[in-house]
């Protein structure tokens, strides 16, 4: 027996066998063309069908872990559409009369050089999606289908997977994974939990090979991996697997009952959403309200805006299936990572600190207007609250609600009824946020703490780049007093504090953010019985 440690992704047990998946860089042989065009031709229809898929990957990446985790999926399909390394393969075809197959090898060669030579964090970081662009160009233009073609249920282990992988996991035949490399925040890791996948990650070792095929272990609950397990490891691990199912019985039993401490503290347990077809796994775990409602789906993933009745009939149709349940709707999120093409947004440098969030909004007030009626109009349906994100001073909260009620009193014109009551928020997703916080609990009726933003912000790390994955941590000192300094100011004020990132649903915290104040959690659907069982454990009047 073997027995290897890594980063786990989900606290379930499987057992299976295990088949080794390595991606072995196919032979590629250089062959002349007699016409350069027709295999460029060639190429481009292998990038079309890549593209496609990757638009469908997209879609439902959206479906299992929101538009923030899904958009690596919106890059893969972009730099197919149009990116230097597709410039590159093109060149190469029609200048050297060579195959396809053979110019998307060398670009990835040449692109991996450049990119590596550069001291640049975010270029190096690059070199992963060039990497995968060319595995799926390659696999494409091969007709390589199946990527994991198995008879049985099995245990999967590689070096490494990528997100493109694991989406297109047949989770009747794939029990579970292990990978030496990896991250628990990469977007890898994100869609197998999101997937009920259990997963091990980062576990520095290679697996040999002889191992194939013999029995595996994978305890979620300590991160750990048995291989070839000895008959008493078994025993243990199969009684460990019962109780694991066992407890994911239990929590459907929670369904109807309080997120409520033992010592009677209540709390909200949200829902995110990023998508119309989220509602039903809403109402499928019994979430108390959705906490975020990612409205820049809407928008993206189309060349024209919606329109007003577009959206209207979206916010009605969220607000009447939760049944008087608060739906928290952010204004669009659009920029960085999230693009919409109608938008035509300038190619900025660092995109991350440009022309995003509530800037768009505030710089396209036409645009902001639109969906401002139609929230309105759509809480008279409903129980609605607006929120407003990347806020970093007092001055672009008086401007959105300066807008807001200019929306406001032309429906009151019109005699169009909407809810006068509707609270109004903010998400606190920058240290500048969080510093006057103080300043901003004056201006607003919640805020929603968006710990994904907040830590990346503070930290200054790309939370989705394995090169940095060392430097990313979300429970680094300087991120929870940001979080504890928010809460305070808000109840001083009197204003209730939510969180709806990536934190929420993370159990090890759960008591720590409950004694700082937080009112209410909103996290991914899946999360939420989880979290109100750790919630309903916990005694916060037992002192430690």
């Amino acid at each position: 027996m073997e027995k290897i440690t890594g980063k786990s992704i989900s606290g379930m047990v499987t057992i299976g066998p295990l088949r080794i998946f390595r991606w072995k860089e196919p032979d590629i042989p250089e062959m002349k063309v007699e016409r350069p065009e027709t295999e460029v031709a060639r190429f481009d229809s292998a990038r079309n069908t890549a593209g496609a898929k990757m638009k469908q990957f997209y879609q439902e990446a959206i479906s299992h872990v929101g538009l923030d985790n899904a958009s690596i999926f919106k890059v893969y399909q972009q730099m197919l559409a149009d990116s230097e390394f597709i410039d590159s393969v093109r060149s190469m075809i029609r200048s050297q009369g060579i195959n396809a197959e053979y110019a998307v090898s060398q670009a990835e060669q040449n692109f991996t050089r450049i990119y590596s030579a550069d001291s640049d964090a975010y270029m190096q970081a690059h070199i992963a999606d060039v990497q995968e662009i060319a595995r799926i160009l390659l696999r494409t233009l091969r007709q390589k289908k199946a990527l994991f073609a198995q008879d049985e249920p099995c245990i999967l282990y590689a070096d490494d997977l990528t997100p493109s992988e694991t989406i297109q996991m047949d989770t009747t035949k794939i029990l579970g994974f292990v990978t030496k490399e990896g991250t628990p925040t990469s977007h890898t890791a994100i869609l197998a939990r999101a997937l009920g996948v259990p997963a091990i990650v980062a576990t520095g070792s290679d697996v040999d090979d002889s191992y194939d095929g013999k029995t595996a272990v994978i305890d979620g609950f300590s991160g750990t991996v048995y291989l070839d397990p000895t008959p008493g490891i078994l025993s243990v691990m199969k009684e460990k697997q019962d109780q694991s199912i066992r407890l994911k019985d239990l929590l459907q039993q929670l369904k109807g009952l309080p997120s409520e401490t033992k010592d009677g503290h209540r709390v909200e347990v949200a829902a995110n959403v990023s998508s119309a077809s989220d509602l039903a796994a809403v109402l499928k775990n019994d979430a108390e309200g959705i906490g975020l409602f990612r409205s820049e789906f809407i928008y993206m993933g189309r060349d024209t805006l919606p329109s007003e009745e577009e959206q209207f009939n979206i916010y009605k149709l969220a607000l009447e299936t939760m049944a008087g349940k608060r739906v928290i709707i952010r204004t669009l999120d659009i920029g960085a990572d999230k693009e919409a093409s109608a938008f035509h947004l300038p190619k900025e440098e660092n995109p991350a600190l440009g022309l995003r969030g509530i800037r768009i909004s505030l710089k396209r007030p036409e645009i902001f207007k639109t969906q401002l009626r139609a929230i309105l109009r759509a809480s008279a349906f409903g129980k609605a609250a607006i929120m407003f994100p990347l806020i970093t001073s007092v001055w672009e909260v008086w401007k959105a609600k300066e807008i807001l009620d200019e929306v406001k009193r032309e429906l009151d014109k019109k005699g169009i009824a909407y809810d006068h009551h509707m609270e109004t928020g903010i998400m606190i997703e920058t240290p500048a946020a969080a510093l006057i916080s103080d300043k901003l609990a004056k201006e607003v009726d919640f805020f929603s703490i968006g710990t994904n933003d907040l830590s990346q912000y503070t930290l200054v790390v790309d939370r989705t780049s394995r090169v940095l994955s060392d430097f990313f941590n979300p429970h680094h000192p300087a991120v929870l007093k940001l979080i504890r300094m928010t809460v305070e100011n808000a109840h001083k004020e009197g204003i209730w504090v939510g969180m709806c990132g990536e934190l929420g649903s993370d159990l090890s915290v759960t008591e720590t953010f409950l004694k700082m104040g937080v009112d209410e959690f909103s996290v991914a659907p899946y999360s939420v019985l989880p979290l109100r069982q750790q919630i309903r454990s916990l005694d916060l009047s037992r002192k430690n």
